[in-house]
C-alpha cells in the first residue's frame, strides 16, 4: 500500500467498489487487474461495511472506465465511451457564467442517456441540479445518482474555480446502511426518501463567470476524476459578496464590523473564511477603493479631496499615498494620463 493511501482516511462505502465489479460481471469481464491498480484486496468485497479511501476509488473508477470504455460504469443501458464526460465540459467552456454552462451541461447530458433526466431550475433563491431517473437504475440506482451529482458539482466548481457549498442534498432512494459515508460525500444536510434527487445550492453562484480555457480542460482530463473526489476550497461568491458590499457601501471600508454585520456574519468568521479561500478583508478593500478612485478620477472632474471621500478615506494625504501605492502614480498623473 502505498504511502497516499495508508495516509488517506477510508470513507467510501465498498457498495460504490461492488457496483464496479458487477459492471465487469455483467459483460463477462475480470476486475481483478483494476482491483489491483486500486489496491484494493479482493476479500474486501464481502464486507458489507468496509470503506476505501477516495484516492483507491479514484483508481479503480479511472481503470474500471478505461478497460470498460464506459465512464458511466453500467449504469445505463448504453455505454458512454471514454471521453463523454470531457466532451460534455468542453461544451460548457464558451459559457459567459455558470448558469448557462450548467444548464448546457444537463441539456447535453440527456442526449447521451435517455435513462435518467438533468435539469437546472431556481426557486426561492437557491439553485437546484436535478436528477429524475427515466428507466428503472435497479440495483446501480445509489451508486450513479451519487456519481452523476457530485461530478456534476465537480463541474461546477472547476468551471468557476470555486468551493460551490450546499445548502442540501435530496437523494431518491432510502437510506442505505453506510448512510453515515453521506456527511463526507455531500455536505450541508442530505434528505433521503425524496420525490426526486437534486443538489440545492445559492443561486447567486450561477452569475459567477466561467474561468477555464482548453488548456485548463487538457490538463484536468489528465486526471478528471478529481472533479468528483477533492473538494475545492476557494469559495469565489464569497469574494464576490465582499467585493459587492464594498462598492455599494464604502462605509464598511472603516469598519470590519459593520461589513460582516452587513454579510450576517461575525468579524471572525469573516476573516477566517476570507483566509481560507486565499484572499484577505484588506487586499479586497485596497482593490475595491483602487477599482472605484480610478473610474472617479478618469470619468469625472471631481476634486481629489471629493474622490478620497468617495472611496471611503478620511482625508487627501492618505488617499493619496495609497493610491500612489497601487498604481505608481499620483491621482493627478492618473488622471492626466502620464
Amino acid at each position: 500500500m502505498s504511502p497516499n493511501t495508508r495516509s488517506s482516511r477510508a470513507e467510501t462505502p465498498i457498495a460504490f467498489i461492488q457496483a464496479m465489479v458487477s459492471a465487469y460481471e455483467a459483460r463477462g469481464m475480470d476486475p481483478s487487474g483494476a482491483l489491483k491498480t486500486a489496491q484494493i484486496a479482493p476479500n474486501l468485497l464481502r464486507q458489507a461495511n468496509a470503506r476505501v479511501t477516495a484516492l483507491q476509488m479514484e483508481w479503480m473508477s479511472e481503470a474500471a472506465m478505461r478497460e470498460l470504455d464506459d465512464e458511466a460504469l453500467g449504469w445505463f443501458r448504453r455505454r458512454l465511451p471514454w471521453g463523454s464526460y470531457g466532451m460534455l465540459v468542453r461544451a460548457s467552456l464558451t459559457a459567459p457564467n455558470l448558469g448557462v454552462a450548467l444548464a448546457r451541461w444537463c441539456r447535453h447530458h440527456n442526449l447521451l442517456t435517455d435513462d435518467i433526466r438533468l435539469t437546472l431550475s431556481t426557486s426561492n433563491g437557491k439553485a437546484h441540479i436535478e436528477l429524475h431517473e427515466e428507466h428503472d437504475l435497479k440495483d446501480l440506482r445509489e451508486f450513479c445518482t451519487v456519481s452523476v451529482l457530485r461530478n456534476a458539482l465537480g463541474v461546477a466548481c472547476w468551471l468557476t474555480d470555486s468551493r460551490i457549498p450546499l445548502s442540501a442534498t435530496d437523494l431518491q432512494f432510502a437510506p442505505p446502511r453506510h448512510a453515515d459515508s453521506y456527511r463526507v460525500l455531500f455536505d450541508g444536510p442530505v434528505r433521503f426518501e425524496a420525490p426526486h434527487s437534486q443538489l440545492s445550492f445559492d443561486a447567486g453562484y450561477l452569475q459567477l463567470p466561467i474561468r477555464r480555457d482548453e488548456a485548463a480542460l487538457q490538463r484536468m482530463l489528465q486526471r478528471a476524476l478529481l472533479l468528483t473526489v477533492r473538494p475545492y476550497r476557494r469559495d469565489r461568491l464569497l469574494v464576490e459578496k465582499v467585493r459587492q458590499s464594498l462598492a455599494e457601501h464604502p462605509e464598511h471600508n472603516r469598519n470590519a464590523d459593520d461589513l460582516a454585520a452587513w454579510l450576517n456574519l461575525s468579524p471572525r468568521t469573516l476573516h477566517r473564511q476570507l483566509k481560507e479561500e486565499g484572499a484577505s478583508l484588506q487586499a479586497l478593500k485596497d482593490a475595491v477603493r483602487r477599482d472605484m478612485a480610478s473610474d472617479l478620477l478618469l470619468r469625472s472632474t471631481r476634486p481629489i479631496k471629493q474622490v478620497a471621500a468617495e472611496v471611503g478615506f478620511q482625508n487627501e494625504k492618505s488617499f493619496m499615498r495609497a493610491f500612489k501605492s497601487w498604481t505608481g502614480l499620483t491621482p493627478d498623473e492618473f488622471r492626466s494620463g502620464r
